[in-house]
């Protein structure tokens, strides 16, 4: 496949690129700063630097393009308008391209389907009143992306650990995955990867989490 990588020199769109790579696709990194990229110079990677909230600087990283994949996310618990704003200037550059699938990462934490009592009713708001600023913005961006027209897949990871990769991810359709609340993002990028060339999950929003 070609894949495009959006947020690639984070945790897991660094992992997303180098596995993408190693299992033979051609891959291009969108970054802001080249020099933030942990991944050599290879034949199929191509790094693009580019300002995620335009879109017109985006068209070109896409067109051709089999995938697109976000690991957009801010790097703080401040207000951020990265993944709804970001997400968005993608979705415009996608269709100006005519490419259709898109793998977004969002998070699980926000939602309580499937957690049990105490992770959805006691857990969870003090969760939530930590991370308000962060989940308000991935919230936005959902409900963008599932109204887009586009063929999304929303991935819902809880906690991210700098775990290597175990290759075991537990999912959930329309819930969270009760009882795991880590994944590694080198099995998180796995996924995302997986995902992308997996029709049946069109239009699905998915959690995972460390099987």
């Amino acid at each position: 496949m070609k894949i495009t990588v959006f947020g690639a020199s984070g945790g897991t769109g660094v992992e997303a690129v180098r596995q993408g790579l190693e299992a033979g696709h051609e891959v291009t990194a969108v970054v802001r700063d080249r020099a933030r990229l942990a991944v050599g110079d290879q034949p199929r990677l191509e790094v693009v630097t580019a300002d995620v909230f335009d879109p017109d600087s985006l068209v070109s990283a896409i067109t051709g393009r089999d995938a697109v994949i976000s690991a957009l996310g801010a790097r703080d618990r401040g207000p951020s308008t990265i993944c709804r704003d970001g997400t968005s200037a993608i979705m415009r550059a996608m269709k100006t391209a005519e490419v259709r699938r898109l793998v977004v990462v969002s998070n699980s934490g926000m939602h309580t389907e499937g957690d049990s009592f105490f992770t959805g009713r006691i857990f969870k708001p003090v969760l939530i009143r930590i991370l308000r600023e962060a989940y308000a913005d991935m919230r936005v961006m959902e409900e963008r992306v599932t109204a887009s027209g586009l063929d999304w897949t929303i991935v819902r990871p809880p906690r991210l650990r700098d775990w290597p990769r175990r290759g075991a991810v537990a999912t959930a359709v329309g819930r969270n995955v009760r009882g795991s609340y880590n994944i590694g993002r080198a099995d998180l990028a796995g996924y995302l990867l997986a995902a992308a060339a997996d029709e049946g999950l069109v239009r699905t929003a998915v959690s995972v989490a460390q099987g």
